[in-house]
């Protein structure tokens, strides 16, 4: 099963890189934002699978718009994946606060992790 991936980062850097990152390992990533606002309207039409966020998004926190996200589209929370370059320790409160399935340093990030993350049992693209 192809995966199908959103992708919110305030950085254009980071998004082609994960993007290409994440469609060469078998997903689909079907699109990208980099505010909270735009986040919410495009996720709400593309109905992804999962949807990675970054924690700092500008002068905005990746952990409202996870609240958002889990608000205004209904998306379950296990298909929400904060992401950051700061280590998961300084984060712990937070995530476990948030409606996220858990988090993903972006140095780790790869098909296979988010499927583990996700609790994806389907294996599809799960060669990493």
């Amino acid at each position: 099963m192809v995966l199908r991936c959103f992708l919110v980062d305030d950085s254009p850097h980071f998004l082609t890189a994960a993007r290409a990152l994440l469609e060469q390992q078998g997903f689909l990533v079907v699109g990208t934002a980099s505010t909270a606002d735009e986040a919410v309207l495009r996720v709400r039409d593309s109905r992804p699978d999962a949807v990675l966020i970054d924690v700092e998004l500008g002068d905005e926190s990746g952990f409202d718009v996870a609240r958002r996200l889990a608000q205004e589209t209904g998306l379950d929370r296990s298909r929400l994946v904060m992401i950051s370059t700061h280590a998961e320790v300084d984060l712990r409160e937070l995530i476990a606060a948030a409606p996220v399935a858990g988090f993903l340093p972006k140095s780790r990030l790869s098909a296979a992790a988010v499927r583990r993350l996700l609790g994806d049992g389907s294996g599809a693209g799960d060669s990493s």
